[in-house]
């Protein structure tokens, strides 16, 4: 038994002294490693031959176009950080250069310069025919309104209700209110309780009384405000009591209706501003008023929502298609551009357009100005693109904003008549009043 111990004691000895060690000996104690009889000769390396170097530099190039380029951070929340900080130093820096490859936008001059190819943005009153700048319309308009009432109330209540009132639902709204009154009258000429409406009435004040003009209009057309006692109450109330004179006649009440429900706010139109230019160099040069880029509140406001939506456009993937439509929504911050059309005898016609405008009222403009105005044309943009004038396209999508430069042709048939007839094809197209007020360009 006392073998039999020793010996698993030796055996666990063994096993846990590792190797070069001998059972006899303690186990700290180790064999004694073998030296090398002498220290190897290092050889002098040799550089690489010439077919090596340029094999690895092909190596290294196909490397490196199969390298991944560097991204930026993937993560949506890391984008949108991103997005935010480069906006936010976008809206500190006014004035900041664009950088390059960005489309340049023609730098504003002060209205008043004389090299300026128009002095601003212009409008014509419907009502009196005058010529507004941008901040003098609406109040000319108002005015002229205003002024109208001497004339035809009806008329000027009407243009009053649908032009003073900025907000088109609850115009809508109260004009059709209106229009229930006088189609309940004209139903029920005989029932006394149609021809008066209480001005305290809940659905009066909510629908009507807040809306300019209104007052007015059920003057003009035959109401008197009276005070008229009210059952089961003991002071009277203020009505509008239609005239025994309007109950008369019927048809009057249903055509000041119809008036009423079709009218629409009178607003002055965009002046065209058209001259007329000598041949020059500069004909692509615009040099534009601050009319052309500044912005009103309306317009402010759709910026910042375009820009936040910025945001969370840049964090996903976008397709070709996505990205022109960002490009055509990116164009359509412009209100105004200005136009100009290369003719045959290399006089130019310009004029101003909104930017929404479709690519037919170009043509309409240039047909106007024409001697021959039947004759087919065609108005080629840069790059000789066609512009066709069945296309529903406005300016800015076709990229014709803020301004543009664009070329005169004849229809082929037209120009194959031209010269059949022995006539000059670059020969002057204009009707004669206006090469008479033909200017330098500058």
């Amino acid at each position: 038994m006392k073998k039999f111990f020793q010996e698993i004691k030796a055996d666990i000895k063994f096993k846990s002294a590792g190797p070069g060690q001998k059972l006899t000996g303690s186990v700290g104690e180790r064999a004694p490693k073998e030296k090398p009889n002498q220290t190897a000769v290092r050889q002098p390396r040799q550089g690489p031959t010439n077919e090596a170097q340029m094999a690895a530099a092909a190596a290294l190039a196909r490397l490196e176009q199969k390298q991944p380029k560097a991204r930026g951070p993937t993560s949506q929340e890391s984008i949108r950080n991103q997005v935010r900080k480069e906006l936010r130093a976008e809206a500190t820096v006014s004035g900041s250069t664009e950088a390059p490859g960005t489309n340049m936008v023609p730098e504003p001059r002060e209205e008043g310069s004389a090299h300026l190819a128009v002095p601003g943005v212009c409008f014509t009153c419907p009502l009196t025919g005058a010529t507004l700048r941008k901040d003098q319309r609406d109040a000319h308009i108002k005015e002229a309104i205003l002024s109208h009432f001497s004339t035809d109330p009806v008329a000027a209540s009407i243009m009053k209700i649908h032009t003073f009132n900025r907000d088109r639902d609850k115009v809508k709204l109260g004009v059709d209110t209106i229009a229930k009154y006088l189609d309940n009258i004209c139903l029920h000429p005989e029932e006394e309780k149609y021809r008066k409406i209480k001005l305290q009435n809940k659905v009066f004040q909510e629908r009507i009384n807040c809306l300019e003009g209104t007052h007015e209009f059920f003057e003009a057309i035959g109401f008197q405000k009276a005070l008229l006692p009210v059952p089961d109450q003991e002071g009277p109330e203020e009505f509008y009591v239609l005239s025994e004179a309007a109950v008369a006649e019927p048809q009057s009440l249903q055509r000041h209706k119809d008036q009423l429900l079709v009218a629409e706010p009178v607003r002055a139109t965009l002046a065209r501003q058209r001259r007329v230019f000598r041949p020059s160099p500069m004909a692509s040069q615009f040099d534009l008023p601050g009319d052309f880029f500044n912005l009103t509140a309306e317009e402010i406001k759709r910026e910042q929502r375009l820009r936040s939506e910025a945001v969370e456009r840049l964090s996903v993937l976008r397709t070709k298609a996505m990205r022109e439509r960002e490009e055509q929504r990116e164009l359509r911050k412009y209100t105004y551009t200005l136009l100009r059309v290369r003719l045959p005898d290399g006089c130019l016609l310009q004029g101003t357009f909104y930017a929404r405008e479709r690519v037919g009222a170009l043509y309409a403009f240039v047909r106007e100005a024409l001697q021959s105005d039947w004759l087919p044309f065609d108005l080629l943009a840069s790059g000789g693109q066609k512009l066709s004038e069945e296309d529903s396209l406005a300016f800015n999508e076709c990229g014709l904003v803020p301004s543009a430069l664009l070329t005169f042709s004849w229809d082929a048939a037209v120009l194959d008549d031209i010269r059949a007839a022995g006539a000059e094809p670059n020969s002057s197209i204009l009707k004669p009043e206006l090469l008479a007020a033909i200017e330098k360009l500058s």
